[in-house]
């Protein structure tokens, strides 16, 4: 350990407490295994209250069933106390730590119920939802830049992005809500997935989701990554969400060997486009794939009175679907939007209150 003067060794398997400190004890430095790394990555990453709450069950949730042989170390002097508690009963730590995860799962229930509240808005106004996912560093949020027009957070290291970001782009004339989550490692501790579940939720909930690969890797490891990332959306409670899989960073490989990738990814990758985040390479060709996926379109024509609450309906109008046509003619005005089949039919009721006739439906599209 002197020699290559390290600081710290990581184990990739789960340590108990004694293993742990007879470890550090011949060695002379800090040893931890791979679930206290990924929390303590997890604890440098975290910006949002919902994040640092997420990390703070996950550590609660990770040391409660380690207390036991923790706080026996503590008191035979074997390791200088445990959390500043080793003084305390075994009961009385366990209905500490009881305490502080329901208080926790308590405050992350409330944020859930507000995101949920959000969601339902969303399909008031009649926004389709994409979430990206993927492993952890396949460019999940430099994706989510080039299609947003964005500039958040991103970076080389593991779990840039450990909250849900979401914004609004147009989608070949459509209102969609784009949305960036915390990404996928292999062997996720259980115990994280249910502490981020509140986030990872937004995945369930999508009306599509784009599948980031690092596809410039080994192909060994692309599939072995992308195996995790399918597991895990199925681990989630993910059901009936189509999924194209985007193959990012096309730019670090030849045409041949993106080639025969694909070729290699066949029947493991769901619906396949090719891009460059970076580079925007191939955006176009996603969007459109993107369209495919998403609900039609209905588009309806209506005429409507001039009149005040007329002009207050067409400002929304234009913020929620997409306005083919306005005309003003006289006292009234001819309308035609495109829009989901749900916002339709909610835009149909506001037509008859402020005096509308005539709405026809002319195609789904």
């Amino acid at each position: 350990m002197e020699k290559v003067k390290a600081e710290k060794i990581i184990i990739d398997n789960e340590l108990k407490p004694a293993q742990a400190y007879n470890l550090a004890k011949i060695t002379g430095v800090e040893v931890i295994d791979r679930y206290r790394l990924i929390l303590e990555i997890f604890a440098r990453r975290a910006t949002s209250k919902e994040a640092k709450l997420q990390i703070t069950l996950a550590e609660l949730q990770y040391q409660l069933p380690r207390a036991r042989e923790s706080v026996r170390l503590a008191r035979t002097g074997e390791q200088p106390g445990f959390m500043g508690l080793g003084q305390y009963e075994i009961d009385i730590y366990y209905e500490h730590v009881k305490r502080q995860m329901a208080q926790i799962r308590r405050e992350l229930q409330n944020i859930r119920e507000k995101r949920g509240l959000h969601r339902k808005r969303r399909l008031e106004l009649g926004f389709s939802l994409v979430s990206l996912a993927g492993y952890t560093n396949a460019g999940k949020s430099t994706l989510f830049n080039s299609l947003t027009k964005e500039s958040t957070l991103v970076g080389p290291g593991l779990f840039t992005t450990l909250s849900t970001t979401t914004r609004r782009i147009n989608v070949d004339g459509r209102k969609v809500l784009i949305t960036d989550t915390v990404g996928f490692i292999d062997r996720l501790p259980l115990e994280l997935i249910e502490a981020f579940h509140s986030t990872l939720e937004e995945t369930i909930f999508s009306d599509l989701i784009l599948l980031i690969v690092d596809v410039s890797e080994p192909i060994s490891d692309v599939t072995r990554k992308l195996n995790v990332c399918l597991d895990t959306i199925n681990d989630i409670g993910v059901i009936g969400v189509p999924i194209i899989t985007v193959l990012n960073k096309i730019d670090l490989i030849t045409d041949k060997s993106l080639n025969a990738r694909i070729k290699q990814l066949e029947g493991l990758a769901p619906n396949p486009v090719p891009v460059s985040a970076i580079k925007s390479i191939n955006l176009n060709e996603l969007v459109n794939s993107i369209t495919t996926f998403l609900e039609e379109y209905v588009t309806i024509t209506f005429i409507i009175p001039q009149n005040s609450e007329s002009m207050s309906l067409i400002s929304e109008l234009y913020n929620q679907a997409d306005v083919v046509c306005v005309n003003y003619c006289n006292d009234e005005i001819n309308v035609t939007i495109s829009a989901l089949p749900s916002f339709i039919g909610k835009i149909q009721g506001r037509i008859a209150e402020i005096g509308g006739n005539q709405v026809k439906i002319i195609e789904g599209i």
